[in-house]
């Protein structure tokens, strides 16, 4: 027969932390909760579903169970019964409390809510802002696994409460998730098992847990034959102390009938009845199993909370990585169009013909090459052009750069794609954005179109302004503020007079001649501010329009809302946790001798 355990067997006895203490702790876990909310894990990096399950189980742990019990560390001691599908958990839970309270279930899987029976003086214990805040306190029985049906029962102890879960091996997911939610809420773990489901995996899995927390635990062998109860008690003894549990009670209940109010007899329960109501009346022993169950679930959350900080920092680097891929691509497209719209790429087919068809460029080339300074004086009379083949020229302007704009910003948008596809997380980020970001967006043309119009628009403006004062002469009135519009675009598109040949020379020669009218107009010194500021606002325009199309991809990384401080700041709120654990154990220690 197995021994009746005591209480003082889970540990020994020792007071409760000062308030002051108290206070401390709980300011310290706020801050480890805001830290742990604040690790958000969104991308799709391996491991990452093993870190988002820990991270709310600790978010979860703290909020029902860790801050509501420092909050109130003289509550009653919280005993969930828990255990395998089949163990006779309500059997048991009715059966300690005298009559029936809780339904066994009939049907598997049986969704219900699960039920806390308590003494009635201790029903202010047990309101909506202590344990388990996040279930809806009910008096009636009902399925509503959001809901904590509350029973006082003058048989159950002041100071001790128990609580009937689902199964942990429930086929219905959220009947596994509630009692997972439930057990962690717990000072006291009652596991139910039987002779024939005690090796199953699961039950081990959380028994496995408990120890890693230390948490306080009593095994339930129920439904056992008489024949198998010193084999099966014995064989499942030995399994308790190979995984750290050696110091669990372990109890036994033999395989009876119940009566036709569902109960077995008194005496079938009579160990775990007394051994329940030993802690409820020792205020030192009840104490102690609080205290090793929360400090072993704060000491877990410490150590846990480094794992959470690691894989927030694979977010990290991973948004930094896909954040510099786009950049990158999109960075090479802006300089390429810059330097395209510059060293004279532009003036090549339609706008180069439209602006010979505007100066008569054959002639005055064969001029300029011996008689500049005679082409500044007789200028007005080498022009050929007419105002409508001026705005030919615009058009062309136009039209060729928004052609540079959008084969570049196709480009970047194919690069940015290829680059994100090269990782599970971008390629997640990619199928999820609602767009494809390999193409450039559809309403570019329109923006480019609207972008470099806008950009003509401030050429002629600066024209205009700076011949304010020029408007009557002749040079100015023959060449009219569109034609020396044209002409100012002409130079800044062969600023480098990056092309070589045969084209270097016609499109060089352009650029000269339309820099040599302007300055016939305006002067060299205006002329050369004028080209300034117009390539300026041309590059600031290009820049706009692909800048708008990279945040395409830096807003999907900002939406995912991953602060880059967020691994040090958990990190930092970790050790303050176990900081403060040390201070306290040492103070308990108190002065060595």
């Amino acid at each position: 027969m197995t021994p009746q355990p005591t209480p003082e067997s889970l540990s020994e006895p020792t007071s409760s932390q000062p308030s002051s203490a108290n206070t401390q702790m709980v300011t310290t876990l706020v801050r480890l909760r805001g830290a742990l909310q604040a690790a958000r894990l969104p991308l799709e990096i391996p491991g990452v579903a093993e870190q988002r399950a820990a991270r709310q189980e600790m978010v979860d742990q703290l909020e029902d169970y860790v801050l509501p019990r420092l909050m109130t560390i003289d509550a009653p001691l919280l005993a969930v019964v828990g255990g395998s599908t089949g163990a006779g958990k309500s059997t048991l839970v009715n059966s300690l409390v005298g009559r029936r309270v809780t339904e066994p279930g009939v049907l598997r899987p049986t969704t219900r809510s699960p039920v806390l029976v308590h003494h009635p003086d201790d029903a202010t214990w047990f309101g909506q802002d202590r344990l388990l805040p996040d279930l809806e306190r009910v008096t009636r029985a009902t399925n509503d696994p959001e809901a904590l049906q509350l029973v006082a029962s003058e048989s159950v102890p002041p100071g001790l409460a128990i609580l009937d879960a689902p199964d942990i091996d429930s086929v219905e997911e959220r009947n596994r998730t509630l009692a997972a939610h439930l057990l962690a809420a717990a000072d006291l773990w009652l596991f139910v098992t039987s002779a024939a489901r005690y090796a199953d995996q699961v039950p081990w899995d959380f028994l496995r847990q408990a120890a890693e927390r230390s948490t306080a635990v009593a095994i339930v062998l129920d439904r056992t034959p008489q024949d198998a109860v010193q084999t099966v008690a014995t064989h499942l003894a030995r399994m308790l102390a190979s995984r750290g549990l050696k110091d669990s009670p372990l109890f036994t209940v033999n395989e009876a009938p119940v009566s036709e109010d569902g109960l077995l007899d008194a005496g079938a329960v009579a160990d775990i009845r007394g051994w329940l109501e030993s802690l409820a009346e020792n205020s030192d022993a009840r104490a102690a199993v609080v205290k090793q169950t929360l400090d072993g679930a704060i000491r877990t959350l410490g150590r846990r909370s480094h794992g959470v900080a690691d894989a927030t920092a694979e977010q990290v680097a991973t948004v930094r990585r896909l954040r510099e891929d786009a950049d990158a691509a999109y960075d090479q497209a802006v300089e390429a169009v810059t330097k395209a719209s510059a060293d004279g790429t532009l003036l090549r087919g339609e706008v180069l013909a439209r602006w010979q068809e505007f100066v008569g460029t054959g002639e005055l080339l064969k001029s300029l090459e011996n008689r500049v300074g005679w082409l500044r004086d007789r200028m007005v009379n080498a022009v050929k052009g007419k105002p409508q083949q001026a705005d030919r020229v615009t058009v062309a302007v136009e039209s060729g750069l928004e052609t540079l704009i959008l084969e570049h910003a196709e480009a970047a948008a194919e690069r940015a794609a290829g680059s994100w596809h090269s990782l599970e997380s971008g390629k997640a980020l990619l199928a999820d954005a609602g767009e494809d970001l390999g193409r450039a967006s559809r309403d570019l043309r329109r923006r480019a179109e609207r972008s470099v119009r806008d950009w003509q628009a401030d050429v002629l403006e600066m024209v205009r302004t700076e011949g304010a004062e020029k408007r009557s002469t002749a040079r100015f009135l023959a060449y009219g503020v569109n034609g020396l519009s044209v002409a100012l675009m002409v130079v800044v598109f062969a600023h480098t007079a990056g092309l070589t040949g045969a084209e270097a020379g016609i499109a060089g020669g352009s650029a000269v001649l339309g820099q040599k009218l302007l300055e016939a107009v305006f002067g060299d010194q205006a002329v050369r501010s004028l080209a300034e500021r117009s390539r300026r606002s041309l590059e600031e325009r290009v820049r706009g329009l692909l800048d708008a199309e990279r945040a395409r991809y830096t807003d999907l990384l900002d939406s995912l809302g991953i602060a880059p401080d967020a691994p040090d700041q958990l990190r930092s709120a970790a050790r303050r946790v176990d900081d403060l654990r040390f201070a306290q154990s040492q103070r308990e220690a108190g002065p060595a001798s």
